[in-house]
């Protein structure tokens, strides 16, 4: 019961939230630098809410592929991964924010325990921040300090084992860390091991413990890379990179425990081509879903039901090529698609009653651009 309660106050206050949200935001953009790209790293822009007008973007701090980012709970700052392989590995680097402009000033950076680090996350209490590492296929949690740097790893997970899919499958390659409504548990989408897997989190000294059972299984080769919670705590959702599918899951919140519903393709049933899934989304309102499709070049759009379970509404063109990641703004009106390989953002609003999208015409220029991140401009 106490935990039913905690959750019920959970979804009223992120409805609350919701529907309180401001009318201006900055919003953040992760990229890949070097290469073809033009970007040189961390880019900011203002968004108007009531209007859908996005501004041109301006540079907020320079970064090598800062290509996912997190926001700290008290809006303070901004913690970014720096996606590099090799010998040295790669980093994750925290960011103070200019309440005034959205600009970046770099506190300090710290090695992510592994290479190619691609997506974090930061607790509720805002005093850990938790990252994965594609490349080496692990997952670490470091403290915060009080001013928002990066102290020490307080846990670090090295992921083992292999799937079915030899070039993509051999080993293991950790791709999104998302923690519980209730801050408990750290569920970990391992595309390179087709699991699930679900961690114990101590918000109090940091750490990582394996859960019993320690994992949900997809089907072999579907290839899970991002992970979303229902609104409400009840459900739970993955993105299957390689199958072009999404599984939905009941989530037992007080065992940390995901068990398959049903799962879907994000394609339509004509596509023949090639299609690499890569970041899905609830709405705030709970009602639908959304998952991108990077080949397709197009999201798909699901309602989502009094049981989770999903059902096609539609699929959008993202007047782009390979969409990675998007976001929804607060309010729950518009969505930021960010195009990587035609190096732009597209706004589309959301109906709230049919969860569908309607381009706005609007768009800005980003080189390489892979992740959107919201914070409300004070």
């Amino acid at each position: 019961m106490r935990t039913l309660y905690i959750l019920g106050i959970l979804s009223v206050a992120c409805a609350a939230v919701w529907a309180a949200s401001p009318a201006g935001y900055f919003v953040y953009f992760g990229t890949y630098t070097g290469g073809k790209s033009t970007s040189k790293g961390i880019y900011v822009a203002r968004l108007d809410a009531r209007t859908g007008e996005l501004g041109e973007p301006e540079l907020a701090a320079e970064a090598t592929n800062p290509s996912f980012l997190a926001l700290h709970p008290n809006g303070r700052y901004l913690y970014a991964v720096g996606e590099m392989g090799g010998q040295k590995g790669g980093a994750v680097s925290a960011f103070s924010i200019d309440a005034a402009g959205g600009r970046l000033t770099l506190l300090n950076q710290a090695s992510s325990r592994g290479s190619g680090p691609c997506h974090l996350t930061v607790d509720k209490t805002g005093r850990y921040l938790l990252a994965v590492n594609y490349g080496s296929g692990s997952t670490a949690a470091f403290a915060i300090e009080q001013d928002g740097r990066l102290g020490e790893s307080t846990a670090f997970v090295q992921h083992s084992g292999s799937s079915v899919n030899p070039k993509r499958q051999q080993g293991p390659h950790a791709h999104s860390v998302n923690l519980s409504p209730d801050n408990r548990f750290a569920v970990v989408a391992d595309l390179g091991l087709d699991q699930v897997l679900v961690y114990r989190f101590d918000a109090g000294k940091g750490t990582l413990e394996a859960n019993q059972p320690p994992y949900a299984k997809v089907a072999p080769g579907t290839g899970p890379r991002h992970f979303a919670f229902h609104p409400n705590g009840r459900f739970a959702y993955v993105i299957n990179e390689l199958a072009s599918t999404v599984t939905a899951f009941n989530w037992d919140a007080r065992r940390g425990v995901l068990s398959e519903i049903q799962t879907l393709s994000t394609l339509p049933k004509d596509f023949s081509g090639e299609n690499y899934c890569a970041e899905v989304v609830v709405h705030p309102n709970g009602r639908f879903l959304y998952g991108s499709n990077r080949g397709h070049d197009s999201i798909a759009v699901f309602s989502v039901d009094r049981q989770g379970k999903l059902a096609l509404i539609e699929h959008v063109s993202t007047q782009g090529k390979f969409p990675r990641n998007f976001a929804i703004e607060p309010g729950g009106t518009y969505m930021l698609v960010a195009n990587q390989n035609s190096n732009n953002v597209v706004v589309f609003r959301i109906d709230p009653k049919t969860g569908r999208l309607t381009a706005t015409g609007r768009q800005v220029s980003v080189g390489a651009p892979v992740c959107v991140r919201f914070l409300a401009a004070r």
